[in-house]
C-alpha cells in the first residue's frame, strides 16, 4: 500500500468535534470519538498522517495533554501508529476484514415482498397505550411509568456499578449464564425484596426477566394454546390484555369494581385469570382480604391458575399494605410477577417469576431460547444495589414524594376540573379520571398536547373496539410537583374549551 504522508486537513476537526461527540464525555474522550469516527467512516485513509497533538491542541482549544492522551489511547489500542519523529499514521490494519460497501443498484420495477399474508398475526393492530417519545421535551408530562430525572439516585448506582466492574465480579457475571441468574441477586430478591410482600421462596423457585413485561410473555408462550380461556381484567392492563391474546382467542373480560377484580361467573370459566389485586390497573383499587380469600377459593375449587401482577406494590402511602395473593396461596394456585425496576429506572427492565420449582425450570428453558439471560452486569449491579440498602432508602423517598404529589393533584383536579370524579389515590403514581358523559377523551388528549399537556387516554384499557371514551389516566411519577397545578388547570381550561355550549352539566 502506497505511504501517503499528506496531512489531514486540519478544516474538519471543528465540525467534527461538535457533530459526533455525545454528551457527559470528558474531553479526552470527546477526542478520541472523533478519531474514531473518522478513521471508522474513512474520512482518514489508511496511513494518513495525523495533525500534530500540538496543533490540534490549538484548534480544539484544549491542553495539548489531551490531545497526547487521546493519540496515545489510540495508539495502544491499534487506530493509529507512532513513528519517530514522524508523528501519528493510521494504521491500514484496523479496516482489514471489512466488506466494502458499493453503490446500491438503480431500482428496479421488481415488486415487494408480500409479509402480510406470511404474519401468525399482527402485533400492530393491537390496541396499546400511546406514549409521545418526547415527552421529557412537555411541561406538564402526565404519564404514568416513566423516570424523573431529578429523583434518579445518580451516585448510589454509579457505586453500585463501579463495584460491579471490579475484577472479581466481573469474573462472576461476564461468563455466558446459559439458563442461570446472577446469584446474589436471586439473593437479594428471596431474602430483600419478597419479604415486604409477605413471601417466602426458595432460589429454584424464583427466575429474573427483562421486566414484569418479559415475564407475562414467557408464562403466555409456555402455558397457553389456542384452545386456552384466560381471563383478564375489563379495564385492564392493555399489554397483559394483547399478550394473551397473541396465544389464544378465548380471551374473558372481567368485570372492575371499587374493590378489584370482580370473582363473579365468567372467572370460573377461565383456565388462568390474570389479576393486579394490590393496585388494580388502571383503576388504582386495592383487593381487600376478603375478597382475595374468596378468589382463591374459587381458584382451587375450578382448577384456576391466577397471574398476580404485583408492578406497583412499592409506592403504598395510605397505611399498611396487604400482603401479596400468593402469600395467601396454600395449593400453588398463584404466579407471582414483581417488577424491580419500574419505580427507580424502567429503562433497566429487571422483574421476575415466583412460582413452583417445576414452572420456574421450564422457564428458564425457555427463556434461553429467547434471551438466555438478563444482562448479568446489570443483575449483580442491582444486587448490590439492594444489598446496600440504596432501594430501600429511595422507595421510601418516593413514596414521601408520591404521596405529595397525589395530593397536590387530587386538590387540584377538584378545584379546576369539577366536571370530573376520580378514583381515591392511596399508593401508587396514577389517578384514574371519569369525566362527563360527553367528554371524548381522544379529543382531550389530542388538544391537551396542544398546551404541552400529556394524558394517557382511558380507552385502551377497556377490551371491547366500541369502549367508553370519557375516562383517562393520569400519571404523576415524572412530572414535577411544582408544576401539576398549573397543568391541571391547562387541562381544565381544554375541558371547558370541548363542553358542549347547549345544556352545560357536571352531570358523570
Amino acid at each position: 500500500m502506497p505511504n501517503r504522508l499528506s496531512r489531514s486537513s486540519e478544516v474538519m476537526w471543528s465540525q467534527l468535534f461538535l457533530d459526533c461527540c455525545e454528551e457527559g464525555l470528558n474531553l479526552q474522550s470527546r477526542i478520541r470519538q472523533m478519531m474514531v469516527t473518522a478513521i471508522l467512516d474513512q474520512q482518514l485513509p489508511p496511513c494518513t498522517s495525523l495533525t500534530s497533538c500540538r496543533k490540534l491542541a490549538e484548534q480544539l482549544g484544549v491542553a495539548r495533554n489531551t490531545v497526547v492522551l487521546a493519540y496515545q489511547q489510540l495508539a495502544d489500542e491499534g487506530f493509529i501508529i507512532p513513528r519517530e519523529r514522524s508523528g501519528y499514521f493510521v494504521n491500514p490494519e484496523i479496516l482489514e476484514g471489512r466488506i466494502d460497501l458499493e453503490a446500491p443498484p438503480p431500482p428496479t420495477n421488481t415488486p415487494t415482498r408480500d409479509w402480510s399474508s406470511r404474519f401468525r398475526f399482527k402485533p400492530s393492530s393491537q390496541r396499546n397505550i400511546e406514549k409521545n417519545p418526547n415527552w421529557q421535551n412537555y411541561p406538564y408530562p402526565f404519564i404514568y411509568g416513566q423516570f424523573d430525572a431529578s429523583l434518579f439516585p445518580t451516585a448510589d448506582w454509579r457505586e453500585c456499578c463501579r463495584k460491579g466492574l471490579g475484577v472479581m465480579e466481573i469474573r462472576d457475571w461476564a461468563p455466558d449464564h446459559i439458563t442461570r441468574d446472577d446469584s446474589s441477586l436471586v439473593e437479594q430478591i428471596r431474602t430483600r425484596v419478597l419479604p415486604r410482600r409477605g413471601l417466602r421462596a426458595s432460589a429454584d423457585e424464583i427466575v429474573v426477566t427483562i421486566g414484569a413485561q418479559q415475564a407475562l410473555y414467557l408464562l403466555a408462550d409456555l402455558l397457553v394454546t389456542a384452545q386456552t380461556t384466560v381471563g383478564v381484567e375489563d379495564p385492564g392492563y392493555p399489554d397483559a390484555r394483547n399478550i394473551f391474546a397473541s396465544r389464544t382467542f378465548r380471551t374473558v373480560g372481567l368485570g372492575v369494581d371499587e374493590q378489584g377484580l370482580v370473582p363473579d361467573g365468567p372467572l370460573r370459566d377461565c383456565d388462568y385469570v390474570y389479576v393486579t389485586p394490590s393496585h388494580q390497573c388502571p383503576t388504582t383499587a386495592t383487593m381487600p382480604l376478603e375478597r382475595r380469600q374468596e378468589l382463591l377459593r374459587i381458584a382451587e375449587e375450578e382448577d384456576i391458575i391466577l397471574f398476580e401482577d404485583d408492578y406497583e406494590t412499592e409506592n403504598c402511602y395510605s397505611g399498611k399494605p396487604k400482603p401479596a395473593l400468593k402469600s395467601l396461596d396454600q395449593n400453588g394456585r398463584v404466579v407471582y410477577i414483581g417488577s424491580l425496576s419500574k419505580s427507580f429506572a424502567p429503562g433497566l427492565r429487571l422483574g421476575y417469576i415466583v412460582g413452583s420449582k417445576e414452572l420456574i425450570s421450564e422457564v428458564r428453558a425457555l427463556r434461553r431460547l429467547m434471551v438466555r439471560h438478563p444482562a448479568t452486569f446489570i443483575q449483580r449491579s442491582f444486587s448490590l444495589f439492594l444489598s446496600l440498602g440504596h432501594h430501600d432508602s429511595l422507595t421510601r423517598r418516593l413514596s414521601q414524594i408520591y404521596n405529595r404529589r397525589a395530593h397536590v393533584l387530587t386538590d387540584a383536579l377538584s378545584r379546576h376540573l369539577p366536571q370530573v370524579t376520580f378514583e381515591p389515590v392511596s399508593g401508587g403514581a396514577s389517578c384514574w379520571v371519569h369525566g362527563p358523559k360527553w367528554l371524548d377523551c381522544r379529543q382531550l388528549a389530542r388538544k391537551a398536547e396542544e398546551r404541552g399537556v400529556l394524558i394517557e387516554r382511558g380507552d385502551v384499557f377497556f377490551m371491547m373496539q366500541d369502549a367508553p371514551v370519557n375516562h383517562f389516566r393520569i400519571g404523576f411519577s415524572s412530572i414535577p410537583e411544582e408544576r401539576i397545578e398549573q397543568g391541571i388547570r391547562e387541562l381544565g381550561a381544554v375541558i371547558n374549551e370541548l363542553e358542549p355550549q347547549s345544556g352545560r352539566t357536571f352531570d358523570n
